[in-house]
């Protein structure tokens, strides 16, 4: 296999999906709801001094969680450690179910897409690979999704720092389990789900029974993803670094055996009726 045959075949999605309206509008405003509209709102209410009984809620609510949350909890009044929890546990989720849905409505179309616009039909008598042409629709549905939670990370970095840093004299955001959670989690959570969603978008006959089955996909692992980046950001020193190797594990194992299945007829929709 080339790499630089799958990057051309990345590239030309990508050009794609960056002329597509219908598909960058929703995906800008997907992110600036979850990464920047919502923690602003729920950080500004927990930071202003006039909501100091929404804040004793919350706290009363933190002393109810597990000893080793608490340890993890910094800030010397109720107010900073409420304003602690929110920004660095309860909105780390996020970080990984946004990604997810993004890079999944691409996944989606990847190979069924081809075949309803007409050019599945160049790229089956191409000169490329298979497997080539698997890695490459692999690449254009990752980045969008990774590259949306590098931006989204960066823009929520800044208002944590801006919201919640003057109740700790200065900037303390991103935390270490953060780094894990967006460089060692989330891309191979991205690549189990999409190893399954190109696999699905080669079997099916159009593009929304596609996009139905990449939901069903999708859910388990968004309800997985949500439970292991709050615990890799409760635990980053121990439980970080474990998600990360089985998701690998999972990531690769599922990568291998979706290039083995892709062939050139499902490209050209051959035998799609008899699935």
């Amino acid at each position: 296999m080339k790499w630089s045959r799958a990057w051309i075949v990345a590239r030309i999605d990508l050009r794609r999906l960056l002329l597509s309206r219908d598909y960058w509008i929703p995906l800008l405003v997907l992110s600036g709801i979850f990464f920047v509209f919502m923690p602003l709102v729920l950080l500004s209410v927990v930071t202003v001094e006039r909501n100091l009984p929404i804040v004793d809620q919350i706290a009363g609510v933190l002393d109810s969680l597990p000893g080793a949350i608490q340890d993890n909890l910094v800030g010397e009044t109720a107010q900073a450690r409420a304003a602690y929890a929110l920004a660095v546990y309860l909105i780390a989720p996020i970080s990984i179910v946004v990604p997810l849905t993004i890079s999944s409505a691409v996944g989606a179309q990847a190979i069924v897409g081809e075949r309803e616009r007409g050019t599945g039909e160049f790229l089956a008598h191409s000169p490329l690979t298979e497997r080539e042409i698997y890695v490459g629709k692999l690449i254009a549905s990752f980045l969008p999704g990774f590259a949306a939670a590098l931006g989204g990370f960066a823009i929520y970095s800044l208002i944590v720092n801006w919201r919640v840093g003057p109740l700790f004299d200065g900037w303390f955001f991103p935390t270490t389990g953060w780094w894990v959670l967006i460089f060692w989690v989330m891309p191979p959570f991205l690549a189990s789900a999409l190893s399954v969603i190109v696999r699905v978008s080669s079997r099916v006959q159009s593009t929304v029974a596609a996009q139905q089955a990449s939901t069903l996909v999708s859910l388990p692992i968004i309800l997985g993803s949500y439970a292991v980046s709050s615990g890799v950001v409760v635990d980053p020193t121990i439980g970080a670094f474990g998600f990360g190797i089985v998701a690998w594990i999972f990531a690769l194992t599922g990568l291998i055996r979706g290039a083995r299945v892709l062939k050139r007829e499902s490209l050209l929709g051959v035998g799609m009726e008899a699935r």
